[in-house]
């Protein structure tokens, strides 16, 4: 039943070191008397499928970081960990497609195909020393992120998710849900995201992400949450080749000692927090990602097979 009651709050939302803020800074991994190619500032660009991807820079440096927002959220939801990131990372953070100011063109709506937009996102700036740090689905879509490019992603940071490499889901219980988020979207999501927040969260942090979240596009967000169900989280952590680090909440157990089995894993858990943490643990999250990004930025090179 503990089991049962993690998916139940989880799919709610599936749903080197110092670089420093300066705009006229090379890009990542660019010669020291290069020009700038990289502008602070939002862009666009178009994933494998022609969705536009919108992105901003807010920092230039290496390594970056790639900031991923999590299932019907958007990349502002990463604003008050830019400051601290920034002053000594290049940072980016995402719209995923079907998310935010990105578009809903697609017709297959995957953990994969958002993958391809933050790969797009990566190749598009040019950056070649990337830390993909992901929120809640953003934690899968990472994972994937690394798998596809090898070299280029040195390491994950996963805040509140990749909870566990063995995840098993009661098959009746999620027909339950994604039927209800098929036939009435809004009520089946307030209810499920209501349950990502302790008792005592501030009222107005609650109703914002539950209005967010709950406005749709429906049926984008209900071929996704069926993506994250199906999704193979075991090959996805193996085949990851990468450090991951998980900032997670004790709303859910995080099972260190079984992902460690299936990766190179390691978790700091905040305690006292829901699922958000970023707006519910701002600061204390801003210092735990500088020092995830700073433990896997400085870390030996993994040795190759």
């Amino acid at each position: 039943m503990r089991r049962l009651a993690t998916f139940v709050g989880m799919v709610a939302v599936v749903m080197g070191v110092h670089g420093c803020r300066n705009e006229g800074r090379p890009a990542a991994g660019s010669s020291p008397g290069a020009a700038a190619v990289v502008p602070v500032g939002p862009g666009s660009t178009a994933s494998t499928d022609g969705v536009r991807i919108a992105y901003t820079v807010h920092g230039v440096g290496s390594p970056t970081l790639v900031l991923v927002h999590g299932w019907m959220c958007n990349q502002r939801y990463w604003s008050a960990q830019i400051p601290a990131l920034a002053e000594r990372f290049g940072v980016v953070t995402v719209d995923l497609g079907g998310h935010g100011a990105s578009g809903t063109n697609r017709q297959e709506w995957t953990i994969a195909s958002l993958a391809e937009d933050v790969q797009a996102v990566i190749t598009h700036l040019g950056l070649n020393r990337v830390i993909v740090a992901g929120h809640s689905m953003g934690g899968r879509v990472a994972l994937e992120v690394a798998h596809r490019l090898p070299g280029t992603v040195i390491g994950i940071i996963g805040v509140d998710t990749l909870h566990t490499a063995e995840d098993r889901f009661d098959p009746e219980q999620v027909n339950r849900l994604l039927t209800g988020l098929e036939q009435d979207f809004a009520a089946t999501c307030n209810g499920l995201v209501r349950g990502m927040f302790v008792p005592g969260a501030e009222t107005a942090l609650v109703e914002r992400v539950v209005g967010d979240m709950c406005s749709g596009p429906e049926k984008i967000g209900a071929a996704l949450l069926r993506s994250y169900v199906e999704f193979d989280m075991k090959s996805a952590f193996g085949r990851a080749g990468v450090p991951i680090r998980a900032l997670n909440s004790d709303l859910w157990p995080t099972d260190v000692e079984g992902n460690r089995a299936a990766a190179d894993f390691d978790a700091v858990i905040l305690k006292g927090y829901g699922h958000f943490l970023m707006q519910e643990a701002p600061e204390e999250l801003g210092r735990a990602m500088v020092e995830a990004a700073n433990a896997i930025a400085t870390a030996p090179p993994r040795p190759t097979s």
